[in-house]
């Protein structure tokens, strides 16, 4: 909780100061919420199902042209794997389990419109670990186990690749879809997985609100 109140307070401070410099009048904020269908890919990775959860945050357009906007964001994304029973080489487990990466994502975006309402958007996008945990199927034995920071084998930092459409209605309100790919390898050195490459892979859709 306190790393996102920082992060929101460091997001807003940064548009305040953007606002000031720009002679724009048409600067926007908003909130943004949807599902997300989650997972790691790579050659250890290929028989992971995705798992699903949700988006949810703030979302600032910043116009640089008639048509080429900057779009900074900061939301809470729920991300990680689904682990089925009997069919994972890296995961040694007897049950359905639910691997939850949970990120505080800052995504960095310039969008283009193509016609009115009409955009595409691609970007940088950097998420920072803010929870681990490992969820069992319902009535097993294992039960829910937080991971603390010490125990885990994610780094705290990771490295994306945002690209994405929304379509904006005259009334303010937005959907969207967005694929992440990630950058960067998940697993840290000198663990035990130091020799297992992993990336985080987002699926997205949502709707938010311009006010």
């Amino acid at each position: 909780m306190k790393k996102i109140i920082v992060f929101t307070g460091v997001f807003l401070m940064a548009l305040t100061s953007v606002s000031a410099q720009s002679d724009s009048k048409t600067i926007q904020l908003g909130a943004k919420g949807g599902v997300n269908f989650s997972k790691i890919t790579g050659d250890d990775f290929e028989d992971v199902d995705a798992r699903t959860s949700f988006n949810v945050g703030l979302v600032a357009e910043i116009p640089l042209s008639e048509r080429i906007s900057f779009q900074p964001e900061v939301f809470y994304s729920g991300q990680g794997f689904d682990i089925v029973q009997g069919e994972d080489r890296i995961f040694d487990t007897s049950e359905d389990v639910e691997y939850q990466l949970d990120y505080i994502q800052v995504p960095l975006l310039f969008k283009a419109y193509l016609v009115k309402g009409l955009s595409i958007e691609a970007g940088p996008q950097f998420g920072f670990k803010i929870h681990e945990e490992f969820d069992s199927e319902p009535n097993s034995d294992g039960g829910d186990i937080e991971i603390d920071e010490d125990d885990s084998y994610v780094k705290d930092f990771d490295t994306s690749l945002a690209v994405g459409t929304s379509y904006k209605f005259d009334n303010g309100f937005f959907v969207s879809a967005r694929y992440t790919m990630g950058l960067t390898n998940i697993f840290k050195e000198d663990t035990l997985f130091e020799n297992v490459d992993g990336k985080n892979e987002v699926v997205q859709v949502g709707l938010g609100f311009m006010f």
